[in-house]
C-alpha cells in the first residue's frame, strides 16, 4: 500500500474534523492590548461538548528570521538575555512585520515578509543579501497564539553597519553553520522559530553540517 504524504494526512485529518463537531465561541473580550500583542478572554465550547473558557494571544506582528549563509558555510547567530525567560537566548536574526502595514503600503503579505526579513538583517547583522529562499512556515505555539512565524535563507551577502533597535543590547557571532546546528542540538539553542530553520536548512544542505 502507499504512503500517505503529510500533506495528504493534514488535508484528511481536516476534512474528518470538519464533519464533526467543532470548537464553538460563546463570548469574546479584549483583556488587554498593546502594540505588539492582544490577549483575549473566550468563553466557549469544545469540539467534545463541553463548556469551557480559552485564553488567546493575537500577535500584532508575523515573526520574520533568516538564517544568512556566506561562501565558507558561515552563518550569524543572535544573543540577548530574554525578558519572559530572564535568560540569555542565541538565535538566527529576527524582527517582526506588522500585519497592519500591508493595508497601509499596498505591498502584498509575501513582499512585506521579504523586505521585513532584508530590514531585520541589517539592523541585527549589519548584513545584506541578494537572494532570499523561504525555509520554513510555521505556528510558533498554536495552543495560546495564532502567532506566525517565517524564516528565510539568504545568500549572496554583502556587510554593512548594524542598526539595532534602542532597546536591544545585542551580540552577533560568525560561526560555522555546523556549529549553529550542533547548539540547536544541544539545547544551547531553545528559539523554537531558530531550531526549526536551522534543522530545516540542515536537512536540505547536508553539506553544511559537514564542512
Amino acid at each position: 500500500m502507499e504512503s500517505k504524504s503529510g500533506k495528504a494526512l493534514v488535508r484528511e485529518s481536516v476534512e474528518k474534523n470538519t464533519q464533526a463537531a467543532r470548537w464553538i465561541r460563546r463570548s469574546q473580550a479584549v483583556v488587554y492590548d498593546n502594540p505588539w500583542i492582544r490577549v483575549e478572554h473566550h468563553e466557549v465550547t469544545a469540539p467534545t461538548g463541553v463548556d469551557t473558557i480559552y485564553g488567546l494571544i493575537h500577535m500584532h506582528n508575523t515573526a520574520v528570521g533568516i538564517i544568512p549563509i556566506d561562501d565558507e558555510a558561515h552563518t550569524w547567530l543572535v544573543g540577548q538575555l530574554r525578558y519572559p525567560l530572564g535568560a540569555w537566548s542565541w538565535e538566527v536574526p529576527m524582527g517582526g512585520v506588522k500585519l497592519t502595514e500591508q493595508t497601509q503600503t499596498g505591498e502584498t503579505f509575501e513582499q512585506m515578509l521579504l523586505d521585513g526579513a532584508a530590514r531585520e538583517l541589517t539592523e541585527e547583522t549589519g548584513l545584506s543579501a541578494t537572494r532570499y529562499t523561504e525555509l520554513v512556515r510555521l505556528h510558533t505555539s498554536n495552543c495560546v497564539t495564532d502567532e506566525l512565524g517565517v524564516v528565510f535563507l539568504a545568500e549572496g551577502l554583502k556587510h554593512a553597519a548594524p542598526t539595532p533597535d534602542p532597546t536591544e543590547q545585542l551580540t552577533v557571532r560568525r560561526v560555522p553553520f555546523r556549529e549553529a546546528w550542533n547548539m540547536a542540538m544541544d539545547g544551547s539553542i531553545s528559539d523554537a522559530l531558530s531550531v526549526a530553520a536551522i534543522f530545516k536548512l540542515g536537512v536540505l544542505r547536508p553539506h553544511l553540517i559537514t564542512s
